[in-house]
């Protein structure tokens, strides 16, 4: 049933998850924060979060959960299904975050780097399990970043929690190797059943794990490309690994308002037709029709 939940759930859906158990709601518990999908060009990031009574952790453990990445994708599915059995203790959720929205907000005027996204992602789930009535006391997460830096933000957004934020923590916590297996799975059903929109009959799914490393991602970003429109909405745009085959197959763009330095006889720039009008010199030349017929003025004109 829980696999089928996550088929079904659209990419770039918000917090959503198992029911919360009764003695979680009651009962002070710990709660492990990971992710799966930071790295590749294909593919959202999905965030995770799994959270038990802390009474009930040593039974979490006896689940055999461990670090995703140590665990073959048969055996990640066979102890979610474990996870998703024991739902009398164990709850957890999950944010997916599609790649377009990952490349939009590090491509953002203002800096947003992938680090911040991670973070406000994990508060973001944190907050959802809080929401949803879990009493929690714990936050156990695998840093982004330098681990004392985010601890600290992490005690300032919730304020009497304990909280343990350190590398490898997917390892050394159980509840948090939960958190992990459970975004893994996501992400991997994300990508098996991803719905091309693009799709006209012509874009495989031979596109490997999705690694800019990996030859077989590689080969597929070469054949996916469209010169005029780009890529397919699984990649995400802003990778090194995509803005290079952008810049090598892509057709050229040159915006209409663009002002090649050193050229006098380039146009002038969509900027001067809202510039002040110089105190002194020859007068400028009449705006373009574009203006005239919409009665646009220079804001001086006014």
């Amino acid at each position: 049933m829980a696999l089928a939940r996550l088929e079904r759930a659209p990419s770039g859906s918000g917090p959503f998850g198992s029911p919360v158990p009764a003695r979680c709601r009651d009962r002070p518990c710990a709660v492990g924060v990971d992710e799966a999908g930071r790295g590749p060009v294909l593919g959202p990031m999905v965030y995770a979060i799994c959270y038990c009574p802390l009474e009930e952790l040593e039974a979490l453990e006896a689940l055999g959960v461990a670090d995703s990445k140590a665990l073959s994708e048969a055996e990640r599915e066979r102890r979610f299904a474990l996870l998703e059995g024991a739902g009398d203790v164990v709850g957890w959720a999950l944010h997916v975050l599609p790649p377009q929205h990952i490349s939009a907000c590090m491509q953002r005027r203002a800096k947003y780097n992938l680090n911040e996204l991670s973070h406000d992602t994990a508060m973001g789930l944190v907050q959802f399990a809080l929401d949803s009535g879990v009493q929690v006391a714990e936050l156990l997460v695998d840093t982004v970043g330098p681990a004392e830096p985010y601890a600290a933000k992490l005690r300032l957004r919730f304020p009497g929690l304990g909280v343990t934020v350190c590398p490898r923590a997917d390892s050394s916590f159980p509840v948090v190797s939960a958190a992990s297996i459970c975004a893994k799975v996501a992400r991997d059903h994300a990508l098996k059943h991803w719905v091309f929109e693009e799709d006209l009959g012509t874009i495989d799914r031979d596109y490997g794990s999705g690694y800019p490393n990996d030859p077989k991602t590689k080969e597929w970003l070469r054949r996916s490309l469209e010169p005029v429109f780009g890529f397919p909405r699984l990649v995400r745009f802003s990778w090194a690994t995509a803005r290079e085959l952008l810049r090598g197959g892509g057709v050229p763009v040159t915006w209409a308002d663009e002002d090649p330095e050193g050229d006098p006889t380039a146009p002038p720039s969509l900027l001067s037709y809202f510039a002040r009008s110089p105190p002194q010199g020859p007068p400028r030349r009449p705006p373009h029709r574009f203006f005239q017929e919409r009665r646009l003025r220079p804001l001086d004109e006014l």
